[in-house]
């Protein structure tokens, strides 16, 4: 039996199409299932039960002799949201509370950290876990994760197999949900479909020109295939990057729409919101070395590649992973 957390969400629920893929069926969805635009990105897929998150301690304490993994995608994941409580009750204590479950049992543990543990990235994009106490995040999102990961590396107890992946700039199916915090890519998508035109945020960074922000975009199946392989790699604990390795600019993200609709680029420039423009991250880029250090050898898409994927497959049709 294998655990997923946020199991109704965009990677989560990628993640339970993953592992139906590969003939795992006798899995246990965790999440607050109170949202339908969500728990559509669980129509069709093959589980053996819903537990609500409140529950779900409870739940394992009684069950944890079934258990063989779990996967902890469950977050609060708005970055523009400020009520540190929100982000200490869901992310960080929740996540301690599943650390020490996991001790308890005997049981290997996944769990999504974030790239925007960096910050800035005033020490760069390596995930060197030296200097996780040093990094200086730049919202209350990603001061919970960053204190997860903390937190992490100074306890003693530890399931036998742990790793804490820090997800950057992830886009796919299964977003439809997210409004705001979607990917550029799926509001991207919808901009140019109805003006034909998409604007883009203006850079207020002086080392920046506009549209020439860059982030490391990765495609949500490679993110999936990582954790497949740590389902069945259970060795090598520790807190990876999980990102392609390449910083594109949004130019070349909007650019890669365009094309995939057979559309002539159509680009134009606003402010970047006030609430959100000293919290921006200009640069990210996953150094990824860690992670092929310990075996994964699979490529990731490249940026071309998986938005291609993403509006032929999904969004044109509307479409579910």
């Amino acid at each position: 039996m294998i655990i997923i957390t946020g199991a109704a969400g965009f990677i989560g629920s990628c993640l339970v199409a993953k592992l139906n893929e590969e003939q795992f069926y006798d899995l246990v969805l965790v999440d607050d299932f109170s949202n339908e635009e969500k728990n559509k990105n669980l129509v069709g897929k093959r589980y053996t039960s819903k537990v609500e998150r409140t529950d779900f301690f409870n739940w394992l304490e009684e069950n944890a002799n079934q258990v063989q993994f779990i996967f902890h995608l469950g977050a609060r994941t708005d970055t523009t949201e400020f009520d540190q409580t929100i982000f200490d009750e869901l992310n960080l204590n929740y996540s301690k509370n599943m650390w020490q479950m996991c001790v308890k049992h005997g049981l290997p543990l996944v769990y999504a950290s974030s790239a925007a543990t960096y910050g800035l990235g005033e020490l760069g994009y390596d995930d060197n876990e030296s200097q996780i106490s040093s990094l200086n995040p730049l919202n209350p999102y990603g001061e919970s994760k960053n204190d997860f990961d903390i937190w992490v590396i100074s306890q003693e107890e530890r399931p036998y197999f742990w790793a804490g992946l820090k997800f950057f700039n992830v886009y796919g199916p299964n977003e439809y949900h997210k409004g705001r915090m979607a990917s550029v890519i799926l509001h991207a998508f919808r901009q140019i479909n109805e003006t034909g035109n998409m604007k883009l945020f203006r850079s207020h960074n002086s080392s920046y020109k506009d549209g020439e922000q860059l982030r490391d975009f990765i495609y949500v199946k490679d993110v999936v295939e990582v954790c497949h392989f740590l389902l069945n790699h259970r060795k090598d604990s520790g807190i990876y990057n999980l990102g392609t390795g390449t910083a594109r600019t949004f130019l070349d993200l909007v650019k890669s729409t365009f094309n995939a609709l057979k559309i002539s680029p159509n680009i134009s420039f606003i402010d970047t919101p006030e609430d959100i423009r000293d919290k921006y991250q200009y640069f990210t880029e996953a150094k990824m070395s860690k992670l092929i250090s310990v075996g994964y050898t699979k490529r990731f898409a490249s940026l071309e590649e998986g938005v291609a994927d993403y509006i032929s497959q999904y969004l044109k049709s509307n479409e579910y992973l």
